[in-house]
Parts: C-alpha cells; structure tokens; sequence
C-alpha cells in the first residue's frame, strides 16, 4: 500500500475507489506483491542448491490465488484432504502437492494416496498403519519434531517438547524399527518449528539435527525445513533474514549433500511469508463513540472476520484512508460482534469521522481463511489486484449462504 498525492493506493488502484466499487467490509490482495515475496525467498536459496517452495496454502486458499503460485512454479503444502482437492482444481500436479495432516484417521490418509500425493506422516500410530497397508509401494516422508522453540507466539510454535505436531526426534529409533520391519521406503524427512522464527540461529540448530537425522535414511530425495519466516507487522518491525538464512543453510546443505552422496531437494513450505503483507483489509467506520476514557471507533466488522487481533494477540497496522493528513487523535477501534472485538488499544491515527474507510495491513494470511459466521454475519468479498486492474474473486456472501445447508424439519 503507497500514498501518492495524498490517496493510499494498493497497485495503483486507489484504496477509496476499491472501497466504493466492492463496499466494505473487503479483503484486497495485492499479486504483484506475492509474486516479490516468492521471488525474494527463492533466490536467497536457488543459487546454493536447487530448492523447492510450497505454498502453505491454509494461509489463503482462495483458488485464484492456488493458480498465481502454480504459475509461478510454487509446489502446495495442504494440511487437509479438502486442501488437496483444492489445489488439485487449481491445475497442480500431484506431485506438486504435499500433504501434512495432523490427528486425522487413516481413511483420509487413504483418500492422500488414492490422490497420489507426497504423503507427510507425523506420528507413530498412523506410520506403522501406513507401513503394514502400503509396505514400500507408496513412499512417505516422516515428520520430525526436533524440540525447538522458534516461533515468537506459542499457539503458532509447533517444534516444541510439548507439541502435538511431529515425532519425537527421541523416537527416531522406533521409526526405524517401523519402516525396516514394512520395508518401507521413506522419500523425505521434514520439520516445522512454527511461525514467526525470529532467529535463524535458533532455527539453523534445528535444521543441523534434522540433517543428523537424514543421515540415517538411504533413500531420500528431499529434506523439508517447514518455513514460519516472520514478516514485519509495524515499522521497525523485525523479520527473517531470510538472505542470511539462505547463504548459511545453502552452504551446510550443498556439504550435507556430498557427504550423503546424493543432490537432494531443498524444500519449504511458506505461507504466511508470501501472502501476510500482500493482503489488505477494508471496513468503515459506522461510529465514533466516546466515553468517560476511550474514544471508540466502531466498524461494520468484527472478530468475525478478522480474529487474528483476539485469538494471536496479533498487531496489523491500521490507517485512515479517507483522512490521510491532518490532527492525530488516539482510537480504540473495536468491531460490532456481540463481545469485546478489539483490534487495536490507543492508536495514533489520523481524525476519523463516521464513514471513513479504515485499511488494515498483514491481511494476507490468515484472515479470511479464519473468518466466519459468527453472529450470522455474512463472510465478505474478496478482490485481488493483477497487473493494475481489480478483480472480484470471491462475491459477498448472502441470506442464501447462510442458510444454504440448513435443513428446516419443524
């Protein structure tokens, strides 16, 4: 998002005409600038080794945005057969796709393989069942947890000692004993550690003990070091050094690769990296209310659809678009749910009046994808901005959505 000549603009349409064109509230996605990001992240490690980006598609998966990172050459991470389906419409290849579920049943793990996907297995229970049923006809990769904390937030950290996700690197002897005994054949090792890594040393000492561990498996075609690369959310924000990252872990990879007598892929999975800052959110401002010690700025929205503030404690940036100069005064905006709806306490904004257009920044990732219907309130529309021009991608939900599925029996 840039100002020019006082008029916030998001690839080179203007914030207020989208507003006006699509009404509020309105999630806007930005492509050139997802295409910046992908290309960002994969030169920082092309050029050591030949390397492979799947988009963590959970972050946005709206299908216009699956087929821009097919475009681009991206592989798919998916987290759920619904997910699978999804990128498969969207034109990728099965091999493209990587599925990594956690606690689902082995009869989705069925309807995976009957896709004919890369398959990531990340606990005990479901790799023997997997070994016994497919032997060494369908190789899998095995998800290790390697007990780091680095992501900055502990409901998006899942490389820790006590998360659910992954297997223990303490247990890597009783995966053996799984796939030695179902003559398995294991094609990748993968680890996660969680969003938000605020430092690489911290997550280059995870990647050494998942290269310890790939030591021990003679038939792999890839290591995957997950992603959770932390985007800045305010100014002087810090983020990933990704460059660093990618001339530190190129380096020990291209040397791990020699000594295993084998060139093998360098995967990650980013989703939040390449969509957080390409995402806008829009809503207006419905009343400015003030009390006896707070001057609320109310808006046609609510945690219902952006819930990131309550749920992560998560900062997006917020800005008047329809004020860009002038007096600053300090708001609460909060939403109109039926609870207590922050999104952000004592921020310092240009003066709103009731009508403005508020634009909240990072609403790439994560925002949509969580929305609901909460209060009964309809889902908003979706545009994505390509090439200088805006197109609708999602209609705005309405009474017929809401009550699609119901069945009236009384």
């Amino acid at each position: 998002m840039e100002l020019q000549e006082n008029e916030y603009q998001i690839g080179g349409i203007s914030i207020n005409e989208i507003a006006q064109k699509y009404e509020t509230p309105l999630y806007v996605y930005d492509a050139e600038q997802m295409q910046l990001q992908y290309s960002k992240l994969h030169n920082a490690f092309s050029k050591k080794c030949t390397v492979k980006l799947n988009y963590a598609c959970k972050a946005l998966t709206n299908i216009n945005v699956l087929r821009l990172f097919n475009k681009m050459g991206s592989g798919l991470d998916t987290v759920s057969i619904q997910e699978v389906w999804l990128g498969k419409q969207a034109g990728f290849e099965a091999q493209d796709i990587i599925y990594t579920p956690n606690c689902v049943s082995m009869e989705e793990i069925d309807l995976a393989v009957n896709e004919g996907v890369k398959i990531n297995i990340d606990n005990l229970s479901i790799l023997e069942q997997f070994g016994i049923k497919y032997g060494n006809s369908y190789p899998v990769c095995v998800r290790v947890n390697p007990h780091i904390l680095a992501g900055g937030n502990h409901n998006i950290s899942v490389g820790h000692i006590d998360s659910k996700f992954g297997i223990s690197i303490y247990q890597l002897p009783h995966v053996h004993r799984i796939v030695e005994t179902n003559n398995m054949t294991i094609e990748g090792l993968h680890m996660h550690t969680g969003s938000d890594i605020l430092d690489v040393e911290v997550f280059l000492n995870g990647a050494e003990l998942l290269l310890d561990a790939a030591k021990d498996f003679k038939e792999l075609d890839y290591v995957d070091f997950g992603s959770g690369f932390k985007v800045p959310y305010k100014p002087n924000d810090i983020s990933t050094d990704v460059e660093s990252l990618g001339e530190q872990l190129g380096d020990r990879f291209i040397s791990f690769c020699e000594d295993y007598g084998k060139d093998l892929m360098l995967m990650f999975e980013p989703g939040k990296f390449l969509v957080s800052d390409a995402g806008y959110f829009l809503a207006t401002v419905n009343v400015v209310k003030q009390t006896t010690s707070t001057v609320f700025a109310g808006l046609d929205t609510g945690f219902n659809h952006l819930i990131r503030p309550m749920f992560y404690d998560s900062h997006h940036e917020i800005v008047n678009v329809s004020n860009t100069s002038g007096k600053e005064r300090i708001y609460t905006v909060v939403g109109y749910i039926c609870e207590t709806d922050c999104f952000g306490w004592n921020r310092r904004m240009h003066e709103i009046s009731e009508g403005d257009v508020l634009c909240f920044k990072n609403a790439g990732a994560y925002c949509f994808s969580m929305a609901s219907n909460y209060n009964s309130r309809f889902r908003p529309a979706e545009v994505l901005i390509h090439e200088g021009k805006d197109y609708l991608i999602r209609e705005r939900e309405t009474m017929e959505d809401l009550t699609r599925n119901q069945v009236e029996v009384l």
